[in-house]
């Protein structure tokens, strides 16, 4: 493929714009993508006939929702949720009435990830500040960084879902390297923090046939489940990992060892 074919399939470049939802799915795993940005007014998350075939966004699916812009609020079904900057916000399926908004004087950025569900789980509400960190790498190697999990088998429950973000150090720039892949599930990529002037170099694509993705600040990269993904930028960042599938083991992956990257 192009570098034009590759980033029309696998990058989503604008999934954020001020006083709009934004709504991308993709085949794989029927995963939809959201980037929610309420300006004075809220805003109604509503489902696409076309894509769902469904009254209501939660009908048949859930989402994990986290806030990487200023403060603001989630509501479902009448309860608030408050989110400070990288909270994470878990929808069952079964919620109705979901609207976003902006607290006073900022502008909030809620991105979504959300996979078909078949079993209803509580909304629960995950604070970064409460999260417990995995602190991995060294700078050595240059990928010095801190691991979130926030919706697994050991934190928020879900369907299938499974949400997490990751940290770089200043003066790392490496993720997720040793490679791999995971038969069994997508996932999804979506960096930020990243200077106007920064870039991560984003790589995928069959172990022996790799290909690279420039992805920029709030942009995210598909990774079906038969693609290696792990990236270097021109400096730290942070990203929001998520996936959905077959199951939903954190460690259920096929390690690519360097020395057969080609």
């Amino acid at each position: 493929m192009t570098t034009e074919e590759l980033r029309s399939r696998f990058l989503l470049e604008t999934l954020f714009v001020p006083g709009t939802i934004v709504l991308e799915y993709s085949d794989a795993d029927r995963v939809i993508l959201g980037g929610i940005m309420p300006g004075a007014a809220p805003l109604a998350l509503k489902a696409s006939r076309k894509e769902m075939s469904a009254d209501h966004f939660f009908e048949r699916r859930e989402a994990g929702i986290i806030n990487v812009g200023a403060p603001g609020t989630v509501t479902v079904d009448g309860t608030v949720y408050e989110l400070r900057k990288k909270d994470v916000l878990y929808i069952g399926r079964g919620a109705r009435e979901v609207l976003f908004a902006s607290a006073a004087g900022g502008e909030a950025a809620f991105y979504l990830v959300s996979y078909p569900a078949h079993k209803e789980y509580p909304t629960a509400l995950a604070r970064y500040a409460d999260a417990e960190p995995a602190r991995l790498g060294d700078t050595a190697t240059a990928n010095k960084r801190t691991i979130y999990k926030y919706i697994h088998v050991n934190g928020i429950r879900s369907c299938q879902l499974v949400m997490g973000m990751t940290e770089l150090e200043p003066g790392s720039v490496w993720n997720t390297m040793p490679s791999h892949t995971h038969i069994r599930r997508s996932e999804v990529y979506m960096y930020f923090d990243l200077r106007p002037e920064a870039l991560v170099v984003h790589l995928m694509g069959e172990p022996q046939q790799t290909r690279n993705i420039i992805v920029r600040d709030r942009q995210a990269v598909i990774s079906p489940s038969w693609s290696v993904h792990c990236g270097a930028g021109t400096t730290n960042y942070s990203f929001v990992w998520a996936m959905g599938g077959e199951n939903q083991a954190f460690d259920d992956m096929d390690a690519v060892p360097t020395t057969e990257l080609l």
